[in-house]
């Protein structure tokens, strides 16, 4: 995998990131510049609190450590009025040393369980507003005992997650607590039972803004006794008797705002409560099936009314409730919130839509409906873009997420909608995803990377994000101290590192730095920001230089860790991918020798040869196959059981993936040029399995199997199992119907050298007892090979092109059976010298058939351009090969093919100058 979706500013050009903007500070601090240095000492205590007032809490507590003046101006009352604990482990300890910095604490944003425990020992008694998130752990006991403790509370929102064991008798203590309590907005309980609901109503005579949200049952006579309330939203809760809400709750005197989103709710309720309620004025219905369903109701005869559904245009609506007649289409938002004349009235209601739309869309986005491509790209988009810019931050995170989730398609293959994504980039979302990313609020910071991150999956919004400086802001959100952030950020480096164009400017922007110190900042605790920095680093070392980079940043280091001692498969999978690209460039960096000299690495990636999860196996597999070009590798594999591991691999991956099985032969095959680990594959028991994947319709899984037996035939022992095997009828088949060249190729190789005389002893003592009970004939496997390597080699030979060859020896006429015979990747071969004694020594053989392949294939791997065509040149001459060629090409009863391809080697020779002078 090479990206991934999760459901889930800038610079132009070459131009630097504009940072926010303060010319009171930037006034004060121009008057304290000697000789180019700031004496930030003499700042005014004034400006010091400002200047902690753009940071976040962590910051904010960082800079305050400095001295004692600073430390003391840190916990200045005005600093710390808002507090925001969802990146944070709050326990109680923590919590108890926030305490004396707390005591004017109004707002509290909070996350889990144990953070809900650890409020009270903030001793914040003058709270106003909590909010938390990820609720479903907190019980009933500890919510009493937060809002026994904070009278003064007035609003309290928990989700937009279930809250599971919260019941009515939390409800009940609410309000017996909070009689100044104005907001009240709960998701996921189960029952919200009457007695609760009439509490409620008789100690809140405040609350205004009510939302049971997503709940199993609520009772609406209870709620409709509720004479306070001006906006209610009940979206989402299931088993509401709609014909009791008709019917009650357009008595309500002060209901302004009413949300029935994805519910069941009928045309007939909607249409009784638009006509009947006198103080209503919005009611929201995006995603009720009924109501869409029914194609004779009209929403439009309500005058003075506003219904937002999926078949309205909600902006167009929107644009009503305003006098001024220009605020209307796309802008309506920004009219309002640019607005001078303030109506306190309409400011409510419209603060309030923002929510509950933000809430709605969010939903109707995580549950990933079909048939909604049309309100997506027409209005959904377009609403989640205006609602990013609205003053209320938890309506801009989750227009954010829902932006990052409406596109994603299929998580799991990282799919997305590009229509989507683009109408995203069309309406300028980059811009504002990016101008949120930059913002000091670490939860916008979060949300808009894992937005940008899944918007990026496609190319052409991926540029837009680059052209518009997203990458120095990712690059510099990954070295966030928040967890969630880093993780986000590294998500949306990743994804943006699948672009070749990209690459470069990562490591420009210091990404690959900061993505290997995630590594380590992270290595226990934070399995989704190890993933994704990992699988960034896997696809910048996939790029030549950048692997060069990752391995100067401590890269093979830490990937080399995750892949020893992290057990999230995700995190394995990318590090083993990593190390596999990393490995893979042999040629023109020392990063393949690296990574098998890591103490530990090469032990690891055996090890995860067994993994329970198919893509670790095939990464690990990647790697060992990359890494075993290396020599000193090729052995150290060897010795820390690769070759036991990789044939248990290869004999259960049967019905595996094509990918899985194209890298455990592969990685055989890299083994397998050791002659030692050819016999060891050989006596584990690989020679059966790689004549399986031999048979394989995939050209990639067959071809890498002919690879591996090639080199195991090379041993007159394996030659003879894969005989016994039933080995040549595998081979003869790839030689003569596969796709690859390459895979006809080195099966032809494969079948010389099985049959070239050097496993005839062998099969003298075999033959009378394993191979005969297998039925094996020697010879009529011979005479099928030899005859399907003529044809091979035939395919070659244009008779037209050997017959003016032979009569003129020619440059020009050489040159083109060179070129009608070559495999172009037969240059990336590479044989030592044993092989191209063999076939030289073939060239001798009375079998004219192997006089021609032996010519062949030594013609391959000396064509001028060829990776390893110097290498086999300069083998040839200390084995005095030239001498062999001149007598195969002179030679009268030799094949025409023979004597040609012999001569070209010749030439090839002389290319090199490694011919001798005589």
């Amino acid at each position: 995998m090479s990206r991934r979706v999760r459901r889930k500013v800038g610079r132009r050009g070459k131009e630097k990131v504009v940072l926010p903007s303060y010319p009171e500070i930037e006034e004060e601090v121009s008057g304290s510049v000697y000789n180019g240095f700031v004496d930030w000492t003499g700042l005014p205590d004034d400006t010091v609190i400002q200047l902690f007032s753009c940071l976040n809490d962590r910051d904010r507590a960082s800079l305050a450590s400095t001295c004692k003046t600073w430390r003391v101006l840190g916990i200045s009352p005005c600093l710390w009025t808002s507090l925001d604990l969802r990146a944070h482990k709050c326990n109680d300890a923590m919590a108890t040393s926030l305490a004396s910095r707390c005591v004017n604490l109004k707002k509290l944003r909070f996350r889990g369980a144990e953070s809900a425990d650890a409020v009270l020992h903030l001793q914040a008694r003058d709270l106003r507003e909590i909010s938390g998130d990820y609720c479903r752990k907190i019980t009933d006991a500890t919510l009493s005992v937060i809002v026994a403790r904070h009278e003064a509370l007035e609003s309290l929102q928990l989700g937009p997650d279930f809250c599971e064991r919260i019941s009515s008798d939390a409800i009940k203590a609410i309000a017996f607590c909070c009689p100044k309590l104005k907001k009240l907005r709960l998701s996921g309980i189960r029952d919200v039972h009457a007695d609760a609901i009439n509490a409620l109503t008789k100690h809140c005579p405040k609350l205004t803004d009510i939302g049971f949200i997503d709940c199993l049952n609520v009772d609406e006579m209870a709620l409709g006794n509720v004479v306070s309330v001006r906006f209610l939203s009940v979206a989402g809760t299931s088993n509401m008797k709609w014909g009791v809400v008709s019917h009650l709750w357009h008595k309500l005197p002060n209901l302004t705002g009413l949300d029935v989103s994805r519910t069941d709710i009928s045309s007939a309720a909607v249409s009784r409560l638009l006509s009947s309620s006198q103080s209503l004025k919005v009611l929201c219905a995006l995603n009720c099936p009924e109501l869409e369903g029914d194609t004779n109701f009209a929403p439009h005869k309500y005058k003075s009314k506003l219904l937002l559904a999926l078949f309205t245009d909600i902006l167009k609506e929107l644009a009503l409730l305003f006098v001024d007649i220009t605020k209307k289409g796309k802008n309506v938002f920004l009219d309002w919130r640019n607005s001078v004349n303030k109506d306190k009235n309409l400011d409510d209601i419209m603060t309030w839509l923002e929510w509950i739309l933000s809430h709605t869309l969010l939903r109707i986005a995580e549950s990933n409906q079909q048939g909604l491509d049309v309100f997506w790209l027409k209005q959904g988009a377009t609403l989640l873009l205006n609602l990013m810019q609205s003053s209320q931050e938890d309506v801009q995170e989750r227009a954010a997420t829902g932006l990052a989730t409406f596109v994603v398609i299929d998580d799991e293959n990282a799919s997305i909608d590009c229509g989507r994504a683009e109408a995203v980039m069309r309406d300028g979302g980059i811009r504002l995803l990016l101008n949120l990313a930059r913002s000091w609020r670490e939860g916008l910071q979060s949300e808009a990377a894992k937005a940008i991150a899944n918007l990026s999956v496609n190319g052409q919004v991926a540029k837009a994000v680059a052209e518009e400086g997203g990458i120095d802001i990712l690059a510099g959100l990954a070295r966030s101290m928040n967890r969630l952030v880093a993780e986000e950020a590294a998500g949306g480096l990743w994804n943006l590192s699948v672009g070749e164009e990209h690459k470069g400017a990562i490591a420009e922007a210091g990404g690959v730095k900061a993505l290997v110190d995630l590594i380590f900042k992270w290595s226990s605790g934070g399995d989704g920001v190890l993933e994704r920095a990992a699988g960034a680093l896997a696809n910048l070392a996939a790029d030549d230089k950048c692997s060069t980079e990752v391995a100067v940043a401590g890269g093979v280091h830490a990937l080399v860790m995750l892949a020893r001692n992290c057990k999230f498969e995700g995190v394995q999978e990318q590090a083993a991918r990593a190390l596999a690209n990393l490995a893979a460039h042999g040629d023109s960096n020392s990063n393949n020798a690296a990574v098998g000299q890591e103490a530990g690495a090469l032990e690891a990636l055996v090890q995860l040869t067994q993994s329970p999860h198919e893509g670790v196996r095939q990464e690990a597999a990647g790697a060992l196959w990359n890494l075993s070009f290396d020599d000193r590798n090729r052995e150290a594999i060897a010795a820390a059981g690769g070759v036991e591991a990789l044939v248990a691999l290869a004999q259960g991956c049967s019905n595996a993936s094509p990918g899985l099985q194209e890298r455990a032969a592969g990685a055989l095959w890299g083994l397998s040029v050791s002659e030692a680990n050819s016999i060891a594959i050989g006596r584990e028991g690989g020679v059966v399995p790689l004549i399986a994947l031999a048979r394989s319709e995939a050209a990639d899984v067959h071809e890498t199997a002919a690879g591996a037996l090639w080199n195991l035939a090379f041993n007159p022992g394996n030659a003879l199992r894969i005989v016994e095997e039933g080995g040549v009828p595998a081979l003869v088949h790839l030689c003569s119907s596969s796709v690859s060249k390459m895979a006809r190729f080195m099966a032809a190789l494969a079948l010389a050298y099985m049959f070239d005389g050097r496993m005839d002893e062998y099969a003298l003592v075999g033959i009378s007892s394993e191979s005969i009970s297998k039925g094996v004939s020697l010879d009529g496997a011979r005479r099928m090979a030899l005859k399907h390597i003529e044809t091979f080699v035939l395919t070659f030979s244009d008779p037209q092109t050997f017959s003016a060859a032979s009569a003129s020896l020619a440059p020009a006429s050489l040159a083109q059976v060179t070129e009608g015979a070559r495999i172009q990747e037969a240059g990336h071969l590479r044989c030592s010298g044993a092989e191209i004694g063999r076939f030289v020594t073939m060239l001798r053989n009375p079998a004219s058939v192997l006089k021609s392949c032996a010519a062949f294939a030594l013609l391959q791997f000396t064509i001028p351009g060829g990776r390893h065509a110097m290498h086999h040149a300069s083998l040839m001459q200390n084995g005095g090969a030239a001498r062999v060629l001149r007598a195969a090409a002179a030679a009268a009863t030799a094949p025409l093919e023979a004597k040609i391809f012999a001569k070209i080697v010749l030439r090839n020779l002389e290319h090199h100058h490694m011919e001798p002078s005589l």
